[in-house]
C-alpha cells in the first residue's frame, strides 16, 4: 500500500497540464466574479425558507440532491457553499477541455471563463442554498460523455454518471446531450473509418439509455421505500406518463422557445458588445465549416447536407429537452445554463478545425484566431459585469426589505392590543401605489430569476421567514382558509395600505395587516 505522499505524487503525475489550467482558471475567475454573493448573506424569496433545508427532493425526482448538498451541511453558508461549488465547476472545466481536446493554456483559460461567467450561474447563486449540489450535478453531466468517449465500454460509467447527475437536477441533462452531439460531429470530421465512427456515435446513445434507465429505476425504488409519489410541481409527475400535448405542439413550443430565448432572452447577449461577439463566433464557425467542407470534398457529398440539416433540427430540441420531460415546466434561467455551450462549442470548433490542423500562408488563420479570442474575452467580461449588476440589485433588495420589515415590525408593536405571538392576518403583496419602484437594473437583469425587483418578500410566508431570521420578530400567521374569510370582511377592506396610517388593526384577537 502506498503512503499518502506517494499516492499524491502518483496522482500529480497523472494530472495533465491543461486540466490544472482549466481547474484553476474556472476556480479563480469564478471567485473574482461571484465573490460578492459568497461573502454576503442575500437570500431570495426561496432562500428565506431554506436557512436549513435537508434537500430531500425525491418527490421532484432529485433523489441524490440531499447527498450532494450534505457535503456543506444543510445550513445556508454562502462562503462554504460557494467554494465547494467552484471546486466542482473547476472539475467540470477540466473534463470539458479534455472532451473538446483543447490543450493550449490561453484557449483553456477562455473556455473556463465562459463556463463560470454565464448569468445562469449567477441566478443559481441567488439560490445559494443548493448551488454546491447543482454544480456537482453539472460536473457529472460533463463527465458522462467524457467517460463515454474514453473507451469502448465507457458508456457504462458514463451512464452511471448521467443517472446521478439527473438525480441531482434533471435540467442539466441537455449538457450531456449537446456534448454528445458535438462528440458525434468530432467523429464525423475525424480520419477514422465509417464503422469506427458509427460505433463511437452509438456509444453516446447507449450512455443516454443507460443513464436514463438507471435514473428512473433508482427513483422508483426510493419512492417505494419512502412511500412517496412524484409531485405535480413543474410537471414532474408527467415524466413517465403520456404527454398531454401533441407531438406537433411540443415541436412548435420547443422551437419557438429556443428562438425566443436565444434572440430576445436578454441573457446570451444583452448589449451591442455581446451581440457582436456572438455574431463573430457564429460567422467564424460558418467560414471554417465551409473551408473544411471544401478541403475534404464534403460539398460534393449529398449526405453532408443531410447531416447539417439533421443537426440544425436536433439542436433546439436537445437544448430544450426539459420541455419534453416536463411540458408544464416554468422554464426559468436556472434551467437554461446549457446555452453557454453554444459559444463554448463554437470557440472549440474554431480552435480545433480553424487553425490547428493545417498551416496556411498569409494572415487569414491569424485573423480568425484573434476574432475568436476577442469575442470570447468580450463575452466573458460582459457576463461577469452582468452578474455583478444582478448581485448589486440582490443586495439592494435585501437592504430595502430589511428596512421595510423593520418599519412594519415597529408599526405592529405600536398597534393597540398587539402582543408578541398573536395571530396575524396578512396577504404579503406590497402596494405599488405607496412604495416607489427603485430597481434600476431591470434592463439588464430582466431574464435573471431571483435577481430582479425591489423586495425579497411577496407572500405572508416570506414576511414570516424574513422577520424571524433577520429581525427576530415572531409572526404567527392565521391558516390560509381563515385568511380567505378575513380578506372579505369589512374591517380588512377598510384598512389603508402600509405604510399609510390605519394599515393595521387588532380585531377579535387577530392583528390585521394590509400591505397590498
Amino acid at each position: 500500500m502506498k503512503t499518502p505522499i506517494e499516492a499524491g505524487k502518483l496522482l500529480k503525475a497523472k494530472i495533465k497540464k491543461e486540466w490544472k489550467t482549466a481547474f484553476l482558471s474556472a476556480f479563480f475567475i469564478g471567485l473574482l466574479i461571484h465573490l460578492p454573493v459568497m461573502l454576503g448573506d442575500y437570500p431570495n424569496h426561496d432562500g428565506l425558507a431554506s436557512m436549513y433545508f435537508d434537500q430531500n427532493m425525491i418527490t421532484s425526482g432529485r433523489w441524490f440532491l440531499s447527498v450532494a448538498c450534505g457535503i456543506s451541511s444543510y445550513f445556508t453558508l454562502p462562503w462554504v457553499i460557494g467554494l465547494i461549488s467552484l471546486v466542482f465547476l473547476g472539475l467540470a472545466a477540466a473534463v470539458l477541455t479534455e472532451f473538446l481536446e483543447i490543450r493550449e493554456p490561453a484557449a483553456v483559460f477562455l473556455l473556463s471563463g465562459l463556463l463560470v461567467s454565464f448569468p445562469a450561474l449567477a441566478s443559481t447563486y441567488a439560490y445559494i442554498f443548493t448551488a454546491d449540489g447543482y454544480m456537482l450535478g453539472l460536473f457529472l453531466a460533463f463527465l458522462a460523455p467524457a467517460l463515454t468517449k474514453r473507451s469502448p465500454k465507457g458508456f457504462i460509467p458514463g451512464g452511471i454518471s448521467l443517472a446521478f447527475s439527473m438525480g441531482i437536477y434533471q435540467s442539466y441533462l441537455p449538457f450531456a446531450v449537446l456534448l454528445s452531439i458535438y462528440g458525434c460531429i468530432m467523429l464525423l470530421f475525424s480520419e477514422q473509418g465509417a464503422a469506427v465512427k458509427l460505433k463511437g456515435m452509438l456509444r453516446y446513445l447507449y450512455m443516454g439509455i443507460t443513464g436514463a434507465g438507471l435514473y428512473y429505476l433508482i427513483l422508483q425504488v426510493l419512492l417505494k421505500i419512502q412511500g412517496k409519489e412524484l409531485d405535480t410541481y413543474q410537471g414532474i409527475s408527467g415524466m413517465a406518463s403520456a404527454q398531454k400535448a401533441s407531438l406537433y405542439e411540443m415541436l412548435v413550443h420547443s422551437y419557438y422557445d429556443f428562438l425566443a430565448f436565444t434572440g430576445k432572452g436578454n441573457v446570451l447577449y444583452n448589449n451591442i458588445f455581446s451581440f457582436i461577439a456572438c455574431s463573430i463566433l457564429m460567422v467564424t464557425v460558418m467560414i471554417i465549416l465551409l473551408r473544411l467542407a471544401l478541403r475534404k470534398g464534403y460539398v460534393r457529398k449529398w449526405y453532408f447536407y443531410v447531416i447539417l440539416s439533421v443537426i440544425a433540427v436536433i439542436l433546439p430540441l436537445a437544448t430544450n429537452l426539459v420541455l419534453w420531460v416536463s411540458p408544464e415546466v416554468t422554464y426559468h434561467l436556472l434551467m437554461r445554463y446549457q446555452w453557454i455551450l453554444y459559444p463554448i462549442l463554437a470557440f472549440a470548433f474554431i480552435w480545433k478545425y480553424g487553425f490547428q490542423q493545417e498551416k496556411e500562408p498569409g494572415n487569414f488563420p491569424a485573423v480568425l484566431q484573434w476574432a475568436a479570442f476577442a469575442a470570447v474575452f468580450v463575452l466573458t467580461v460582459n457576463y461577469g459585469v452582468t452578474d455583478n449588476i444582478a448581485y448589486s440589485n440582490l443586495e439592494k433588495k435585501y437592504e430595502k426589505t430589511y428596512a421595510y420589515c423593520l418599519r412594519l415590525a415597529d408599526r405592529m408593536e405600536q398597534t393597540e392590543g398587539y402582543y408578541t405571538g398573536m395571530p396575524v392576518a396578512m396577504i404579503g403583496v406590497q402596494s405599488k401605489e405607496t412604495l416607489p419602484e427603485t430597481d434600476i437594473t431591470s434592463k439588464v437583469t430582466s431574464g435573471m430569476i431571483g435577481m430582479t425587483g425591489d423586495y425579497l418578500v411577496y407572500t405572508d410566508n416570506n414576511y414570516q421567514s424574513f422577520m424571524k431570521h433577520y429581525l427576530g420578530v415572531t409572526i404567527n400567521l392565521v391558516p390560509d382558509e381563515e385568511m380567505e374569510r378575513i380578506y372579505q370582511t369589512e374591517e380588512y377592506q377598510a384598512l389603508h395600505s402600509f405604510p399609510e396610517e390605519g394599515s393595521m388593526k387588532v380585531v377579535d384577537g387577530i392583528l390585521y395587516i394590509k400591505t397590498e
